[in-house]
């Protein structure tokens, strides 16, 4: 019977990722620590592998249509990959179940969802289907320089805030990597920012998600039955997509992120 409230669990968030884009960290790693009791370093590992094999099937199907803007990606995986590292070695030398890094973890995590809770209302408030027809017009007519940053320095400094966000949370590669990157590449078309968020999250979920597992900190059979319930619900909501009110749907998710941001900074 719990290992049906897992699979059901992956497949509930699977959905909502699938209706919004906004990552299952933000949804998967609060859930399993407030609704099934699971320990913050635990569920945090666990769903740091979940969103790299999650996302790893979109990045491929982006790739075909020729959608990753690979330049993107490589200037925020050379800040987010060494800062991920470094946060690796941070939980190694604390010990990742020990009170102080769970204190942090847990802190930590509560800041990157009222983060992510304020970008999902940014974004469900500001980006109406017409402006964002508008500004594809716009960004279209200066395509050549689409994958030039404001600065050089930004993605690769805020790719390591988000590193380091990321290896002590499972969070912010979702929400919070779309919006810095509408305001790091303001000419970029929007699919193309999507397909940057969800590639790049690949290699930084994986390497964080790996160097969790190497310190105990991953949950084997649990990713196994989330991942059971969370790829049928992607597809799903993929689908369903087009017939839902997102506008509703992320203002209704902002609340929720922000509530349990709340409880876990109060904690």
């Amino acid at each position: 019977m719990h290992d049906f409230a897992f699979i059901l669990a992956g497949f509930g968030v699977g959905l909502i990722v699938g209706l919004t884009g906004v990552g299952g960290g933000s949804l998967m790693t609060p859930a399993l620590i407030f609704f099934f009791g699971i320990k913050p370093h635990l569920a945090i590992g666990t769903d740091l592998l979940f969103a790299a094999f999650t996302k790893m099937g979109g990045t491929v199907s982006l790739a075909r249509q020729r959608l990753v803007p690979w330049r993107v990606v490589g200037l925020l995986c050379a800040g987010s990959i060494p800062a991920a590292l470094l946060g690796l070695w941070a939980l190694r030398h604390l010990g990742p179940d020990s009170a102080q890094a769970q204190r942090v973890m847990t802190t930590t995590l509560g800041a990157a969802l009222l983060l992510t809770a304020a970008a999902t209302l940014y974004k469900a408030l500001v980006f109406s289907p017409e402006r964002a027809a508008a500004a594809a017009a716009t960004r279209s007519s200066r395509a050549a320089d689409a994958t030039q940053p404001r600065h050089w320095s930004l993605p690769v400094l805020l790719g390591a805030v988000i590193g380091l966000l990321v290896t002590f949370t499972s969070v912010g590669a979702g929400a919070i990597g779309v919006s810095v990157l509408l305001l790091v590449f303001p000419h970029l078309p929007l699919p193309r920012i999507i397909a940057a968020d969800i590639a790049y999250a690949v290699p930084l979920t994986l390497v964080a998600g790996l160097g969790h597992a190497s310190l105990g900190s991953v949950d084997w059979p649990l990713l196994g039955l989330l991942l059971t319930g969370s790829l049928p619900g992607i597809w799903l909501g993929s689908r369903l997509v087009s017939h839902t009110p997102e506008r509703l749907i992320r203002s209704i998710l902002s609340a929720l992120l922000a509530w349990a941001g709340a409880k876990l900074v109060l904690l």
